[in-house]
């Protein structure tokens, strides 16, 4: 399916531009998408000297007379409330369309602030750094947690190789284990409809998975700066974010492995040096955690699953809900996994359709399972040929807490995944134990 055909099933994003030079089209596409308005360029200063000096130049000499642009001047700016009021109170005092001028956080900035303003925004994308440019929603730290917010995606999007070409090979390396995640994303979505839980919507799934591994498949080309393989790693990750768009969720593009990711965020993780690891790079560890779940699951016979010893030790809901109070009571989200888990429990009865489904239908699952899944080693060393993270301590986290992280994940949200699937078949914690090799 060609770019152009899912662009016409997508909800939000009607424009996209991927290619060499294409900055040069943004005037063009601005006036095509938002016809008798101005343009203010949303930037911070790294991407104002990048892309958006440049890109004002070009609106200016096509006579769209953009407004002051406003660049984020705070070094630590990033997707949390108080940077949204910053850009509220400026698009608010204008009728002009916002052009988000960076990577993830600008984008989400610019796109829940647009929302707000009730308008819509156009972007020009500065690295190949995550699947969040096409995305539909934003997530920003609120209250100190963070949080989804529905607001539409970029009406257009600019994807200038020559730009993107350039950008620092740590953020290329975080962008290609995002689109490593959807490999594992996809398996996890085969288990849920599998299960009767979600049933797979076969648009958004293709979507994404249709010629994913294709674009995976040049790690090293990715990190010596090759045009074709940026392009690849470019357009894999806009097809997941329209696939979002589609299925109005993040359930193409995101399972387990983004739940370890969500969850040591909410724990504030940081480094030695105080610093974060990048979404992609914890989204690493998490894909190779996944995928070694998988493959303890797929060793197992699970035609001989002995269901009722599976709804002898399943608790009720009740305690359930008081174990996840305990698990979250000294940390500032204490009340998210009892709500998610609520939102996922089955009682007995709901259990043993799904655990019969699964054991009825093994074999076939377990192909489409092993079709669907790139090996440990492989996935190792291919994030590994693109610079980025393979082992939990090189994100700062020890091996013990990768595995207690695989617990607390499966209970901070509510989609199913093979953290559901280990939970369910007793198998969590001892599986847990063994994702890294």
């Amino acid at each position: 399916m060609k770019i152009e055909d899912i662009l016409s099933r997508a909800s939000d994003t009607k424009a996209l531009s991927i290619g060499d030079g294409v900055i040069v089209e943004a005037p063009g596409m601005f006036k095509r998408l938002f016809a008798g308005k101005r343009p203010v360029i949303i930037a911070d200063a790294t991407t104002w000297r990048i892309a958006g000096e440049n890109l004002q130049n070009l609106f200016e000499s096509d006579g769209l007379s953009p407004e002051m642009p406003f660049i984020f001047t705070d070094p630590n700016v990033h997707a949390e409330w108080s940077f949204i009021e910053q850009l509220d109170n400026r698009l608010l005092a204008t009728d002009a369309v916002a052009v988000a001028v960076g990577l993830g956080t600008i984008n989400d900035l610019a796109k829940l602030s647009s929302c707000h303003a009730g308008r819509r925004y156009m972007t020009v994308g500065t690295a190949a750094s995550m699947d969040g440019y096409t995305a539909y929603g934003a997530s920003i730290i609120k209250d100190g947690k963070k949080q989804s917010f529905s607001c539409p995606a970029p009406l257009g999007f600019i994807a200038d190789i020559d730009i993107i070409s350039n950008a620092p090979w740590r953020i290329t390396a975080s962008g290609y284990a995002d689109l490593c995640a959807k490999v594992t994303a996809g398996a996890d979505w085969i288990l849920a409809d599998a299960a009767g839980v979600e049933p797979i919507d076969t648009v958004a799934f293709n979507t994404v998975q249709n010629g994913l591994k294709s674009a995976l498949s040049d790690p090293e080309g990715l990190r010596n700066g090759d045009r074709k393989a940026l392009y690849h790693l470019m357009e894999g990750l806009l097809l997941g974010g329209l696939a979002m768009q589609i299925n109005k969720s993040s359930r193409p593009t995101s399972g387990a492995e983004h739940q370890f990711s969500h969850l040591w965020n909410m724990e504030h993780h940081t480094l030695a040096d105080g610093s974060t690891p990048s979404h992609g790079f914890q989204v690493a560890i998490g894909t190779l955690a996944s995928t070694a779940l998988y493959e303890q699951m797929l060793d197992e016979d699970f035609t001989r699953l002995d269901i009722d010893r599976c709804l002898s030790v399943w608790k009720t809901l009740d305690e359930v809900k008081a174990e996840t109070r305990e698990m979250f009571k000294n940390t500032d989200f204490p009340d998210i996994g009892e709500t998610e888990m609520e939102e996922k429990y089955v009682d007995k009865e709901g259990l043993r359709l799904q655990l019969t489904s699964l054991k009825d239908n093994w074999i076939e699952i377990r192909e489409k399972l092993r079709h669907q899944l790139i090996p440990y080693s492989k996935m190792r060393k291919s994030l590994e040929a693109a610079g980025a993270p393979v082992l939990p301590e090189q994100i700062g986290i020890t091996r013990e807490r990768l595995s207690i992280s695989a617990v607390r994940a499966q209970r901070i949200r509510r989609r199913f995944t093979i953290l559901d699937v280990a939970r369910r078949t007793g198998n969590l914690e001892r599986w847990s134990q063994n994702m890294i090799h």
